[in-house]
């Protein structure tokens, strides 16, 4: 009897062990589970995030393109200028004192060169707005308006209101190089030349600011508020000194830039 019992209650445990459930098997299961589910979920934040960023990138694509379409392109084939040169600021002097003034013109001043050169630079400027180059017969040379034309002609409104200088917007101006230039294919007659290369930094709007008592920030170019604002003209002017035969300043080079593009363009 003993041993019928004994054989009962090891069948009863078999039993019980078959129907309870695996633990260790459940467990890995859910790990393998958990080690499925959670890549898939990292791998999708990647992509939500690029998918975020499409806007911003094509936004900033509009812009780039607008800025290209209002910036302004070379007016002439001249390399631009922002800064004085201290060697050719002496060469200037030196130009001025021992050449122009003993043998070319007495009553030279440069001062009064400069405020004639500020005038030109606002009235051809306001030609150039209006695409009025054949008024300019006087003022500018046929080799520079030949170049000019094509030019003019291509820009947009919003491009050649941007060339139109007041005079009272000039903050800066200085000559950058004082040269002269003698031409010998005459063999009689020695032609001479005096050529001085202006530079003027203008900011839109300056007058009415002043006007207004508002206070100038002597950095403003450098400013991101005023960036749009601040541009910068090359102009060079020649003058013939040949004896008997002298004639009036002209313009030969007219260049206008914004300072904020051209530093763009050198990143």
């Amino acid at each position: 009897m003993q041993h019928t019992l004994r054989r009962s209650l090891g069948m009863a445990r078999l039993s019980l062990t078959r129907l309870q459930p695996r633990p260790t098997l459940a467990a890995s299961r859910g790990q393998e589970a958990g080690s499925i589910t959670t890549p898939l979920s990292t791998a999708t934040q990647p992509a939500s995030r690029s998918f975020a960023s499409l806007p911003q990138e094509q936004d900033k694509k509009e812009q780039n393109a607008r800025e290209s379409l209002n910036r302004l392109p070379r007016l002439m084939d001249f390399p631009e200028i922002v800064w004085p040169s201290a060697l050719n600021t002496l060469k200037n002097w030196i130009t001025i004192q021992f050449i122009i003034r003993p043998y070319f013109d007495s009553e030279f001043q440069l001062k009064e060169f400069i405020y004639g050169a500020k005038q030109a630079l606002q009235v051809v400027s306001s030609k150039l707005m209006g695409g009025d180059l054949d008024s300019l017969d006087n003022l500018v040379s046929p080799e520079a308006i030949a170049e000019l034309r094509p030019v003019i002609q291509k820009l947009s409104m919003t491009q050649r209101r941007q060339l139109e200088i007041k005079e009272s917007d000039i903050y800066l101006s200085f000559p950058y190089q004082v040269g002269i230039m003698f031409d010998d294919a005459n063999d009689k007659l020695q032609k001479r030349f005096v050529e001085i290369t202006m530079v003027f930094h203008v900011m839109r709007g300056l007058s009415e600011m002043r006007e207004r008592g508002e206070e100038i920030p002597w950095n403003m170019g450098t400013l991101p508020e005023y960036q749009d604002k601040v541009f910068i003209c090359n102009y060079r002017f020649v003058k013939e000194f040949t004896a008997g035969q002298q004639s009036d300043w002209t313009v030969n080079v007219a260049n206008q830039f914004r300072a904020i593009d051209l530093i763009n363009e050198t990143k």
